[in-house]
């Protein structure tokens, strides 16, 4: 199965809240919400996140992750003079450990090494996708809230 990245386009944004909700699904299982809030909610939290991302971060890359030519994530990155930010890396639940997200980590990751860069992330505490950070080397630097702030520099890796 091949992955590959492309732009996001306009008429992506409706599976892009689909990444997003499935980042959010098991937090929403537990309230007591109908189907309509929960979708309500997910729409209202990813116009919130979509509009701060671009305004915030307007010289981002903004991708799309395909496997075998089908949308399957989303990946954003910062490419920053000391660093390379990943503002969200997320797959749709059905996608998730199958090493598509290391992969694209790893290739970052060794973008980073050749350009004396370090690589940050910021995950909130209680994401399972902290394990794959912590194993791919990943170490936390800062503490904020629900958020941890993780960074991967080649010579500490």
């Amino acid at each position: 199965m091949a992955t590959a990245l492309r732009p996001t386009r306009p008429e992506d944004l409706g599976f892009l809240q689909e990444v997003y909700a499935g980042t959010r699904a098991d937090e929403l299982a537990r309230t007591p919400w109908s189907a309509e809030q929960k979708q309500a909610f997910v729409r209202m939290q990813f116009d919130a996140q979509h509009t701060y991302y671009r305004q915030q971060f307007a010289d981002a890359a903004y991708e799309v992750i395909l496997l075998d030519g089908v949308p399957v994530g989303r990946l954003y990155t910062d490419r920053r003079a000391d660093e390379i930010r990943i503002l969200d890396i997320a797959l749709l639940p059905e996608y998730r450990n199958c090493g598509i997200g290391s992969r694209y980590l790893r290739d970052i990751q060794e973008e980073a090494q050749q350009a004396g860069r370090a690589v940050r992330i910021h995950v909130e505490m209680f994401n399972p996708a902290r394990r794959l950070y912590d194993r791919m080397g990943f170490r936390p630097v800062q503490e904020d809230g629900v958020y941890l702030l993780m960074e991967w520099r080649a010579d500490a890796a």
